[in-house]
């Protein structure tokens, strides 16, 4: 006997596979729901508020490029869509950078201001 959790239903002379069910954890690579590839933009978002925004910005807009183009032009709207992903995680990258090269900055001159007097 076969629970009703197994993933085949196990028949005599056939074997039949159960469907995902939308939601439950299987993930598609490079597509969304909808069936296009990414746009990115709650990376490009998410850089805004989180990183340095003019470089967000820049992210945000490459991503609308990607999603209006995805209908019309496949191969732009992939490459507007990875300048999005790249400007998206620069800008986030450069603020945690910042974040962290600044006290240490502040701890180095505050060590070597010491040694004046």
């Amino acid at each position: 006997m076969s629970s009703p959790s197994s993933a085949a239903v196990f028949m005599p002379d056939a074997e039949v596979l159960l469907q995902g069910v939308p939601g439950s954890g299987q993930q598609s690579r490079g597509k969304n729901e909808t069936g296009r590839g990414e746009n990115y933009r709650k990376l490009a978002i998410g850089s805004i508020i989180c990183g340095i925004s003019c470089i967000g910005i820049y992210a945000l807009i490459n991503s609308v490029k990607a999603e209006e183009r995805s209908h019309k032009d496949p191969e732009s709207a992939q490459i507007y869509a990875h300048k999005a992903k790249k400007l998206g995680i620069l800008a986030i990258g450069i603020w945690v950078g910042l974040l962290i090269l600044i006290p240490m900055l502040m701890a180095l001159v505050s060590y070597l201001l010491t040694f004046i007097d």
